[in-house]
């Protein structure tokens, strides 16, 4: 098999690209990296130089993919599907790649903030960094509450790669600062991301791994 995705079940910029995968139906091979572990580590590093997850390995192509936006556009360019991820309009696809940025930055990225201060040894945490962090979700989430009033997905009637981006960003999210009933909007987009099969496979995938999560709920 051509394409090789190596990532880790939990970790929630690696299920982007595996929700887009998953869309397209896409033959892949998949290794799980455990950078606790000396032999796995290793080896992803011989892949990917900076240790970040996921990475995609293309044999056909001799290339190794970093990132995930990256995955998915190359993906898009290189093994299309039925599932059009980044519309071929420059202006939609603008606009996709937008709702994508927003996703990482203003709802993973905080989320991630908050996960790994709760990791962080005992006297070394951050409470107002983690405070600043969610209050950036909250205005996140009251941006979105008022943008999804309307639509089905993150730019429209049509599931695209901002949606990858949006399934573990809100999932995450919901678990750090959850939506409470002040969003529901917000809400029904999340479960509508839940429902969506490659999404709730990817979360099928990931339940042994949960327990490792600090805001587990179980």
């Amino acid at each position: 098999m051509t394409l090789t995705l190596h990532f880790h079940p939990l970790a929630s910029f690696c299920w982007k690209p595996l929700v887009a995968l998953y869309e397209n139906d896409t033959p892949f091979t998949s290794v799980i990296v455990d950078l606790g572990n000396e032999q796995s580590r290793a080896a992803f590093l011989k892949l990917s130089p900076w240790g970040k997850m996921p990475a995609l390995r293309d044999d056909a192509r001799d290339r190794t993919v970093p990132e995930s936006t990256i995955i998915i556009e190359y993906l898009a360019a290189h093994y299309p599907g039925p599932v059009e991820l980044l519309p071929v309009d420059v202006g939609l696809a603008s606009r996709v790649r937008v709702a994508d940025r927003f996703y990482d930055f203003y709802v993973q990225e905080p989320m991630q903030k908050i996960v790994a201060d709760r990791l962080r040894p005992e006297g070394m945490t951050d409470p107002f960094g983690v405070e600043q962090a969610r209050g950036q979700l909250r205005n996140s989430y009251t941006f979105l509450e008022q943008d999804m009033q309307a639509k089905s997905w993150a730019t429209g009637e049509t599931f695209t790669m901002a949606d990858c981006a949006a399934s573990p960003a809100l999932f995450y999210a919901n678990k750090v600062e959850p939506f409470g009933d002040r969003y529901p909007a917000v809400k029904r987009y999340h479960d509508r991301l839940v429902e969506r099969p490659s999404f709730a496979r990817v979360i099928e995938e990931a339940q042994p791994y949960f327990h490792m999560f600090p805001y587990n709920n179980g």
